[in-house]
């Protein structure tokens, strides 16, 4: 059973017109437009800062985990889940506590995103270690471990190089037996590739068709070394939508992310799906022809509950 088909990623708070008192109003308001029109996981960044690939640092960022839990009280079904945790924020047990939480508010539709953090500067800031990329990998392999066993075992003990639990308690515990889905974003092919393969129910990557094409066969490779079916892995794609009623009225809003991303046309068409219903539904197939079992979006104008209801009205056709 896929982890996800159909996610909407909202990365940006910064809503036009919409005061700060206001803001958790607007990205409520989208999770249930997202819900009711065919979306089935709702997923949020784990930052602090806005990040410069997305808009100025400047603007506004809230805490993943207390979003999260507020948007699991105003939907019903949405799966809910950050993209990604990044690994050096929270002792893992804790993380695992966090997520258990939300499962249980919102009755079972977490999931748990992780990955090994990149965003130095937030790092800085706020006064967290930034280790080079070895080591955070090698907390993100142990703090997996960490999660799966307190998602799933009554009293866990566990020894690391960075971290250990000793008989840890996460009670309550999580709705489903088998533990709160994992899915681990990174796509680099020696390391996070083979962590996918080894521990988690989903992934997430980047790129082209043919870049997602090559991944996946890699991601493949690992599974059939330590004989695991690939086939139990939902492999996802992060991009951007745009859509439009015409393919004129979303390549003008092509054009403007494009300026506001800093994006040449190679990066935009390699990022974003762009069109009418049709050209999108096109597109997205070209990617699941590619391999993925799902498509995960953020959307420049997520802010207009009419076009997030088109989005996710065209891809619940795709997927239906």
């Amino acid at each position: 059973m896929s982890v996800t088909r159909i996610g909407l990623q909202i990365p940006s708070f910064n809503f036009h017109g919409v005061e700060d008192r206001d803001r958790f109003e607007k990205v409520a308001e989208i999770a249930g437009v997202a819900e009711r029109s065919g979306f089935d996981s709702l997923w949020v960044m784990d930052h602090f800062y806005q990040i410069p690939i997305v808009a100025k640092e400047s603007d506004p960022m809230f805490e993943a985990y207390t979003l999260l839990g507020a948007i699991a009280a105003r939907t019903e079904k949405i799966s809910l889940g950050t993209l990604v945790t990044g690994v050096t924020y929270r002792n893992p047990a804790l993380l695992a506590k966090q997520v258990t939480t939300l499962d249980l508010v919102s009755r079972g539709r977490a999931i748990l995103g992780i990955g090994a953090a990149w965003h130095d500067t937030e790092h800085l800031g706020y006064g967290f270690s930034f280790p080079g990329v070895k080591e955070r990998m090698d907390r993100l392999e142990e703090a997996v471990q960490i999660c799966k066993m307190m998602f799933t075992e009554d009293r866990p003990s566990f020894t690391g190089n960075y971290y250990s639990i000793d008989q840890a308690r996460n009670v309550p515990r999580p709705l489903r037996a088998s533990g709160i889905p994992i899915l681990i974003g990174g796509s680099g092919e020696r390391r996070s590739l083979a962590l996918v393969a080894r521990y988690a129910d989903a992934c997430n990557l980047f790129g082209n068709r043919e870049t997602i094409r090559h991944k996946i066969e890699v991601l493949e490779q690992h599974c059939d070394a330590i004989g695991r079916d690939p086939g139990t892995i939902t492999k996802s794609r992060l991009g951007a939508i745009v859509i439009a009623d015409t393919n004129a009225a979303a390549e003008q809003k092509a054009r403007e992310l494009a300026t506001a991303r800093n994006m040449d046309e190679t990066r935009l068409r390699d990022y974003a799906v762009i069109g009418d219903p049709d050209a999108v539904a096109q597109q997205v197939q070209g990617y699941l022809d590619a391999g993925l079992d799902a498509m995960i979006f953020n959307m420049p104008d997520a802010d207009d509950p009419g076009i997030v209801a088109l989005a996710g009205e065209t891809l619940g056709r795709l997927f239906a």
